[in-house]
Formats: C-alpha cells, structure tokens, sequence
C-alpha cells in the first residue's frame, strides 16, 4: 500500500488530525497548515510541515514523520532537518515540535541514546498507531489513520464499520464527503487486483461517485488521448516518410524536418518496405 501518499493526502486534507494525537495540541490547531517545504539551500524536501495561521500566538511549527518501515537513520535525518529548516526560517516561528508516528513501536530506530536531548524533551512525541486501542473506541480521524493497519482479512469490515459511523455521526471540522474518499483511496491501494464492482461490493459504495474514482477515471481519459496522438502522429509518418525519401532527403534530414526522433522515421520506412 502507498501509504506515504494516502498519509499526505489526509493531513493535506484534514491537517488538524495531528493534533488529536498529541498531549499538548495547539489552541489554533484546526487553522495549521500541512506542507511540503524545500530548503532550497541544502537541496532537500520535508514532507511533514505543520504551520501555523499568521495570527498565531505563540507561533509553533510542527515537524510530522509517519513511518512503517525500519529506518535505523530515521532521527538523524528527522531532526537534522528540522533544525536546518528552522535556522532557514528562524525569523518566522517561536516554537516548534516534531511529532513521530509509527505503525508499531517494533519500527523505532533501535539507537536512542545519540538523540535523547531530544527524544526525553516535550518537544518530541512518539505515538503508535497500534497502541491507540480499540477502533471502536477512537475519534473517527484516529481510526481513518488505524485503518491504514488493518490487515487484508479484517480491513474490509472495518472499512464498512468506519463509513457507517461516518454517516451516522457528526464529524465537526472533517467533511463527511472527504472522509469517504479517503477510505475508499486506502481501500483501493489495499485491494488494487480488486475490480471497482467487487470494492464497490466490498464497502457498500459506488465508486464512481468518490474523488479516487473520479481521478482514476480523468487519468484514464488524458492516457486515451495521449495514446490517440501518438497514433495520429505515426499515421502521419508512416505517409509522409516514403513521399520524402522519394525527394532524395536522408533520414536525418527527415527528422530534423518533421521535428521527431530519427527512430520514428526509420520505424516509419520499415512499415512501407
């Protein structure tokens, strides 16, 4: 499952889950916003920025790192750019925070005596998705971020429990509408050999009325045209080709009059010989 991309996409959409999370939240937490920033001096991109509204007081930035695979570099690189970013930009914020969630405490980098200035602060929280507790038991943004656990024999039922509480109750500052989304995203990464009838069978939803679905269907489409002129285009080879090398002009000098690719032109002599 992707699970970098669906974690961006409910944090980009739902920013205030972070701070759900977490002991101390923020008193404008539902007015950060979630970025990808790049510190362009150092070359490199942090996909976890958490920033706050302009009227903030005081004005903290969260650092956000999910993770499900073991990376026993993963504080030192987390912390480092942190840091870097912050004496980029040191003039902006007042405070800051870095936040880590796991999937499961087994995945924390096994070294954390290098970086306990840091890890033994309250400027650091560790949080793991599985020790939240029951999912039946957790706010709805929290069990959206658990879902992404479930293995495939149970994710499908609490796929569908999810939904029907997303109906049934009230969901606040999260859109009812972009909650669906992205459990039918994270279902179609789980199930991705799965045809639309049998996820739509699976969840109780039509597809075809959901953000995944209607994304999937434009790219499809843009893949259609794509694919309809680069057939146009070597139609148009294919008859222009043997009319030129009849005028005596060498194949480079074809492609360079076309403007193609010198093997789009001995492809298209090939086809009428």
């Amino acid at each position: 499952m992707k699970r970098d991309s669906i974690y961006y996409q409910i944090f980009k959409r739902f920013p205030g889950l972070l701070f759900e999370l977490i002991d101390n939240p923020p008193l404008q937490g539902q007015n950060y916003r979630f970025e990808s920033v790049e510190v362009k001096e150092t070359a490199f991109r942090m996909d976890g920025v958490f920033l706050p509204p302009e009227d903030a007081t005081p004005r903290a930035i969260f650092f956000a790192e999910v993770q499900f695979q073991r990376d026993e570099a993963l504080y030192h690189r987390f912390f480092t750019e942190s840091l870097m970013y912050l004496n980029r930009n040191r003039s902006q914020y007042d405070d800051w925070f870095c936040v880590v969630i796991f999937s499961s405490r087994s995945l924390e980098p096994r070294d954390q005596k290098t970086h306990r200035i840091f890890l033994n602060s309250d400027q650091v929280q560790r949080i793991y998705l599985d020790e939240l507790g029951a999912t039946n038991q957790q706010p709805i943004g929290i069990n959206l971020m658990q879902l992404t656990l479930a293995s495939d024999e149970v994710m499908a039922e609490q796929a569908k429990q999810l939904i029907e509480r997303v109906k049934l109750e009230e969901t606040d500052t999260l859109p009812k509408n972009e909650i669906l989304d992205i459990i039918t995203t994270i279902a179609v990464y789980k199930f991705s050999s799965l045809s639309r009838e049998e996820v739509e069978a699976m969840l109780g939803l039509t597809l075809e009325q959901t953000r995944v679905y209607q994304e999937a269907k434009a790219e499809g489409r843009e893949e259609g045209r794509e694919q309809g002129r680069e057939e146009q285009k070597a139609e148009m080879l294919k008859l222009t080709v043997p009319l030129l090398l009849k005028t005596g002009m060498s194949v480079e000098q074809i492609a360079q009059h076309l403007n193609v690719e010198i093997e789009a032109v001995h492809l298209a002599a090939q086809q009428n010989t």
